[in-house]
């Protein structure tokens, strides 16, 4: 369909839909696109799948860390669908119109989701921390009501915030153009079309960010820095670099996934361009996870050993 805009005449809260513009600027290269996304979102599926069975069946591989990591890659699969098969939509029909409601509730999930990766990865760097610098209390510590009171904080912590931020957006008036450049309905390209004076809706931004992200990731580093020292303490180098090896995937997806969010979210809605924005959201929303399931099991012992055993046994 042609690509219009709608222009503010009176009330512009008569607008019911929009337009995600995606790749529609690299025309020639569709198929390829639509190629490659295919083969990331089953890539994704199957890796983060793998993941979730592995620690379901594999006795040894019943412990908290495991049960987050389970967590994790549910996660990452309910993640990943919020916009994946809509870009897939768009690009094998050329459809590109989504109705207001829709967008809201792409919108919606995806924050929810996105707080909810905040929290999980506090919550498993706390896991680390309590089984390296008080190992003795472990057991009693992440039992398994404690870890199913975590698991389930993480995943309904930020619903109340990011309701009320997406009924906020999504209330604005839109008058100068339905057009979202961009492959999916999130705040930053969202925030540019809306009328007046946005200042308080970028705040809120803000603030609602420093709370789900900011707070998270402060926690994590404070984890880490008890973590760091007590494993500098170990008396042996294969001690040190056991315990270490247990850290590093949970380190790396940290920093990946933190990195690529906050340089979007914490940036003016002035400094903002498609381009940039469009990089880094595929980073954070696609790249990570389909990374996450070969940091994990490349990196780890447990998991290359229970996915070995378990494809001998098929």
């Amino acid at each position: 369909m042609d690509l219009t805009e709608i222009r503010a005449e009176g009330n512009a809260s008569t607008l019911t839909e929009f337009i995600l513009l995606g790749f529609s600027d690299l025309p020639n290269l569709q198929g390829f696109l639509f190629g490659m996304f295919s083969v990331v979102y089953l890539i994704i599926l199957i890796g983060n799948g793998f993941i979730i069975v592995i620690t379901r069946l594999d006795p040894a591989l019943q412990k908290p860390m495991y049960f987050f990591l389970a967590n994790f890659s549910s996660l990452e699969i309910c993640y990943v669908s919020v916009t994946l098969p809509r870009i897939l939509f768009n690009i094998g029909t050329q459809n590109r119109s989504i109705s207001k409601l829709a967008c809201a509730t792409q919108t919606c999930f995806f924050l929810i989701l996105g707080a909810t990766e905040c929290f999980l990865l506090a919550v498993m760097s706390y896991d680390r921390y309590v089984a390296i610098c008080n190992p003795l209390h472990y057991p009693l510590v992440m039992n398994p009501i404690k870890c199913n009171q975590l698991a389930a904080g993480s995943w309904l912590g930020g619903m109340p915030f990011q309701l009320g931020q997406t009924c906020q957006i999504f209330s604005l008036h839109f008058c100068s153009s339905n057009q979202i450049n961009h492959f999916f309905c999130d705040l930053p390209p969202i925030l540019k079309l809306a009328c007046g004076d946005t200042f308080i809706n970028e705040l809120s931004v803000y603030l609602v960010t420093i709370l789900i992200a900011t707070v998270p990731f402060m926690l994590i580093l404070a984890s880490y820095s008890k973590i760091i020292a007590t494993i500098l303490r170990l008396p042996t180098a294969t001690g040190r670099a056991k315990a270490f090896s247990t850290c590093s995937s949970h380190l790396l997806v940290v920093f990946l996934f933190f990195g690529s969010a906050t340089l979007t979210y914490f940036r003016p809605k002035s400094a903002h361009s498609p381009g940039t924005d469009k990089l880094l959201s595929l980073f954070y929303t696609i790249v990570t996870p389909m990374f996450n399931p070969l940091i994990y099991s490349l990196r780890n012992k447990d998991v290359i050993d229970a996915l070995r055993k378990l494809l001998l046994r098929k």
